[in-house]
């Protein structure tokens, strides 16, 4: 043990920590840089181009601006930065070394850790904003919906920092398996309902086709929608997909970045979970933004699970982000808007959708797509663990999947390759799911659980 430690303490690199003052000041928009224009969300009536308006019944003005920018960068509200730091930004970029010598690779693998904040995800850098705008902008109330509960509670503390009700519909099958994601969400103040419920006319219509349906994130995105529709006070709040949601993401590539010089580092691949892309697009998109300002040559790996595989098996085509069809039309890749997933347990990648920003860089061949099955990207999980120490969120673990992959490739090869992931957030409310394969009873992608 003392030899390991000692090897140890001659790396530079095994933690890189930057200062408060180092918080990104502004978001990074991949829109500006882009060569392709991203394809506008369209008007479900109309079919054409949503203007503004199309917009308001469920957003306030100021995210609709963002949502519509082309501009690079966009200044982060003083407010908005100040809880940034309550939510533990900036977070460390850490080297695997335990992993490495497990897999015995001559590959340097890194991760994001973005499991450190309150309710263990990313999530909360653009649950923040979104509450932030909303107050700003003179709603009381949001309603979104959440798969995992990653999600839903990060908007409940944002709603609770910001002074607002939160209202969420959490998909069936993630509300079954995972009681204490429900009971932060309600710590926090959110109002948290099964979906589909009873509580929406899209929610009874759902049930009475089908009581004992699993549910799927479009079911629980309409019903949000439907309550937002109706009250005036009342918005919705998306936590993937749209380009404003993108955009808040960056600060975790951008400090990705600033980490990397300060080790004298550019990396071979940048790896990332995908379900409605998220927290890959938050982590990759300032790198591509450089790759395509001919800065750099990194590699873009997008992992998605094997039960809902809208990169590597869908279509790219405009589709309704929701089942019953409320929302604009986006261009985007797809399983359908019907599209119903098994219930796998990485709740927060079962989206038949990919964000439009994400799927554009995928058919200009920035962004590459893998898909895993889950009991794969448990086995993964479980070496991450027992190596490093950290219990990933099951999302996570395809990302972790993605990286030891490339490692034993470069194993193969003998390449001194650099990969880094992000480790989009915990698997301490994921447990379930953990004990489930221990014990043998985790069935492969597809099949009933």
């Amino acid at each position: 043990m003392l030899t390991f430690l000692r090897s140890m303490s001659k790396e530079k690199d095994l933690r890189v920590t930057l200062g408060l003052d180092d918080i990104p000041k502004r978001w990074y928009n991949l829109a500006a840089d882009l060569p392709e224009p991203v394809p506008p969300p369209l008007n479900p009536a109309t079919r054409e181009p949503a203007k503004p308006e199309d917009l308001a019944a469920i957003f306030p003005p100021s995210l609709i601006q963002q949502e519509m920018s082309q501009d690079r960068y966009i200044d982060i509200p003083e407010e908005v930065m100040e809880n940034y730091v309550l939510i533990n930004r900036p977070s460390p970029l850490q080297r695997a070394v335990r992993l490495e010598r497990l897999l015995n690779t001559p590959a340097k693998i890194y991760f994001k850790r973005e499991d450190l904040s309150p309710v263990g995800s990313h999530k909360t850098n653009t649950a923040l904003a979104q509450a932030y705008y909303n107050m700003k902008d003179g709603y009381s109330n949001l309603a979104t919906e959440t798969g995992a509960g990653q999600w839903g509670s990060a908007l409940s503390l944002a709603c609770s920092i910001f002074d607002l009700d939160c209202t969420v519909f959490m998909v069936r099958i993630s509300f079954d398996q995972k009681p204490y994601r429900r009971t932060v969400m309600e710590t926090y103040g959110g109002k948290v309902n099964p979906s589909p419920s009873p509580l929406t006319e899209y929610g009874k219509k759902m049930l009475a086709e089908n009581p004992d349906t699993p549910g799927s994130l479009g079911i629980a995105i309409s019903e949000a929608i439907e309550i937002a529709a109706q009250d005036p006070n009342t918005n919705y709040s998306l936590g993937s997909v749209l380009n404003h949601v993108m955009l808040h993401q960056t600060v975790i590539g951008q400090e990705v970045m600033q980490q990397l010089d300060m080790i004298d580092t550019v990396p071979d691949y940048m790896v990332g979970c995908v379900g409605g892309g998220s927290n890959f697009a938050g982590f990759a998109f300032p790198m591509i933004g450089e790759r395509i300002r001919g800065k750099n040559e990194t590699k873009f790996i997008a992992t998605e699970p094997k039960a809902t595989p809208s990169m590597t098996k869908g279509s790219y085509d405009y589709d309704f982000g929701d089942s019953a069809g409320m929302t604009p039309l986006l261009k985007m890749h797809t399983m359908g808007h019907n599209f119903m997933p098994s219930p796998i347990h990485a709740g927060g990648l079962r989206y038949h959708g990919m964000a439009p920003m994400v799927s554009l860089a995928a058919e200009l061949d920035f962004v590459q797509a893998v898909s895993y099955d889950q009991t794969e990207t448990f086995k993964a999980g479980m070496m991450f663990a027992r190596s490093e120490g950290i219990i990933p969120a099951p999302e996570s673990n395809h990302a972790i999947l993605g990286a030891i992959d490339l490692a034993m490739q470069a194993k193969e090869s003998n390449e001194e390759k650099t990969i880094v992931f992000n480790l989009s957030g915990h698997g301490l409310l994921d447990l379930a799911g953990y004990d489930r394969y221990i014990n043998g009873g985790m069935e492969p992608s597809g099949k009933t659980l």
